[in-house]
């Protein structure tokens, strides 16, 4: 008996590559991961500006972890919890933990409504609640509605596994790129007639890439659009103490409370990724109004539930009123200032962003630098920021904008003096584009191309490719 192919031997998702990871958002990372700047030791490398990473208060939680020795169950104060911690736990989690982050979520809502720690369900990471929540509401071959621009990640998370379609409905620059019920109902007519079973939508809110806030009316307009239709809302909120400027934050769960809907519908993703800085301890939340989707979420979440370890130390730091109180405020502060530190030194050579108010990145518009208005003249612009300005930005394109020319920049993974060094190298390739000899034209798009006709051979376009003479390419 002859030995099959190796694709033969393995599964349909150990041979796909529906992972996404041929992407140029993974791309600019592993560029990143092969020549990674440091001050002394290779201050020439390539700056990481692609992870979406909040570490601007550190200190703070330093300083909280010294202060509280018994939180840990590996220091001498707090040693005498260990073999309670160290068991079993059931897949309800611990409910210290539970209660915490409960009252953590309504803290970031100014108190404005409460959650219950019975619905608290946990997995690893926002990746492993996104992917929970699909589980628990589709079938494979099922859809949900995605806004563009979206997390390139959200291919992974949602359907990878569980084998759910993503079918993006467009937004543009036109209004902001705000969520239009137009939009959404083309959306959902189109996957109608060709007989696609749509189970919900998802947002994410705040924005990721775009660093802004969904409006009160605006989610109410879904809100009413999902109870119509009778298909799920998932808010992904994982940005949601991120915001550093009006307007304030309003969740889905403050919606609901003022409005007549079938709740079974609402479901919330939430994480301490960003907000707390902790991607490492891996906690993703899901909370959801739905009886079925508890009991079932929790049965599932035996795959990938929390540390009891973490549990044991976030229940004490997230209780602690004063603490959170004091980090909250000081984090939006600095998130502020280092925001109005990234955007004001772009402006400075005429870059300008899309107005934000929260996340822990700037939507970058960059439209003046291309050197043709289309998405191969997007990706020829990254390589070259990749490969010579060397700074691991992500391209719009990568998610799913429809609109050539906007980059995502991250600005709060590293220290002031490294965004003042990105901030020399912007000015200093954007200063050479402007002094060239052909004028480049400012121009606005308002493309609405389909998700399908922008594909791109993203092999070909990675930045480990050979760059072509390109006049963009700055003189060394």
């Amino acid at each position: 008996m002859g030995l099959g192919s190796k694709s033969e031997l393995l599964s349909k998702i150990a041979t796909n590559d529906k992972h996404g990871e041929n992407s140029p958002y993974f791309d600019g990372w592993k560029a990143y991961d092969r020549d990674p700047f440091h001050p002394t030791k290779n201050p020439q490398g390539i700056i990481q500006m692609g992870l979406a990473e909040n570490q601007l208060c550190f200190d703070l939680v330093e300083e909280w972890i010294r202060n509280n020795p018994k939180a840990s169950i590996c220091t001498p104060e707090g040693v005498n919890q260990f073999r309670d911690v160290a068991i079993f736990q059931d897949y309800h989690g611990l409910p210290e933990f539970r209660n915490a982050v409960a009252k953590f979520m309504c803290k970031i809502r100014g108190g404005r409504v409460t959650f219950d720690p019975d619905r608290i369900l946990m997995s690893g990471g926002a990746t492993g609640a996104n992917e929970l929540v699909m589980f628990c509401l589709a079938d494979p071959g099922d859809a949900f509605l995605v806004p563009s621009p979206y997390y390139p990640a959200f291919n992974r998370d949602l359907s990878w596994r569980t084998g759910i379609q993503i079918i993006p409905f467009h937004t543009d620059s036109s209004n902001n790129f705000k969520i239009t019920r137009e939009a959404l109902e083309a959306a959902y007519n189109k996957a109608q007639q060709e007989n696609i079973n749509v189970k919900g939508l998802i947002i994410t809110n705040p924005s990721n890439p775009l660093g802004c806030t969904v409006d009160t009316e605006t989610l109410k307009s879904l809100v009413s659009f999902i109870n119509e239709k009778s298909i799920h809302l998932v808010c992904d909120e994982i940005y949601s103490a991120t915001v550093f400027s009006s307007p304030s934050f309003v969740s889905v769960s403050e919606v609901i409370q003022e409005m007549e809907c079938n709740r079974d519908l609402i479901h919330i993703v939430y994480s301490l990724s960003k907000d707390m800085g902790f991607p490492g301890f891996r906690v993703g939340i899901v909370y959801s109004y739905n009886d079925g989707v508890v009991s079932c979420g929790r049965k599932m979440s035996s795959f990938g539930l929390v540390s009891s370890q973490t549990q044991h130390l976030l229940a004490a730091m997230l209780s602690d009123d004063k603490f959170m109180g004091k980090y909250l405020a000081e984090s939006s502060r600095r998130l502020g200032k280092r925001f109005n530190m990234f955007t004001k030194g772009v402006e400075k050579v005429g870059i300008t962003c899309l107005p934000s108010n929260a996340g822990l990145f700037c939507w970058l518009d960059l439209k003046s630098l291309l050197k043709e208005k289309t998405f191969e003249g997007e990706m020829q612009l990254w390589r070259v920021i990749i490969n010579d300005v060397k700074l691991n930005v992500s391209p719009g394109s990568s998610f799913h904008c429809v609109e050539p020319g906007w980059f995502r920049v991250c600005f709060a993974n590293m220290d002031e003096d490294t965004v003042e060094i990105a901030l020399k190298r912007i000015r200093a390739f954007v200063g050479k584009e402007t002094e060239k000899p052909v004028k480049v034209k400012r121009w606005q798009c308002n493309l609405r191309l389909s998700f399908s006709s922008r594909r791109f051979d993203e092999t070909v376009m990675s930045p480990h490719s050979p760059i072509p003479h390109s006049p963009l390419v700055p003189a060394t």
